[in-house]
């Protein structure tokens, strides 16, 4: 299970440290897709199948699941960590993300989002301000 935030620096080539408490659940490689709000999402190998084979099963005669099945496949990139624990970001994911040098690795369970650090502190603050309406809302749905 992914859980935390992390705040890492990316180098010039687009690389990234893995937090060392996420790198034994990545040794079997990595998927990296475009995300929502800007973000990047970063899944396993067996999680990203299963999402995959979710997405393979949307109807094709609707529009909306065409444009996210092609957001998610279309943008997905197989990485593996070298020696050091780092995975590279492809330019298209971070340009996609608006990633600069300072990013956040946040782990949510099945996936890692990474994220800009300025974007994130905004989504953050953001959502925290909004709290109490979420939970509520949450709430009618069961969580």
């Amino acid at each position: 299970m992914f859980i935390g935030e992390h705040s890492l620096s990316m180098d010039v080539k687009g690389r990234i440290a893995v937090p060392v408490k996420f790198r034994p659940m990545l040794n079997n490689g990595i998927v990296i897709t475009r995300g929502l709000d800007k973000s990047l999402f970063v899944y396993t190998k067996p999680e990203w199948g299963k999402l995959a084979e979710k997405l393979s099963q949307l109807p094709l005669a609707t529009a909306n699941s065409r444009a996210f099945a092609r957001l998610m496949l279309a943008g997905a990139w197989d990485a593996e960590m070298d020696k050091q624990g780092r995975v590279i970001i492809p330019d298209y994911l971070r340009k996609f993300a608006s990633l600069a040098k300072k990013v956040i690795m946040a782990g949510l369970y099945n996936r890692i989002e990474i994220w800009d650090q300025e974007a994130w502190e905004a989504y953050k603050l953001g959502t925290e301000r909004e709290s109490t309406a979420i939970a509520e809302a949450l709430g009618e749905l069961g969580v």
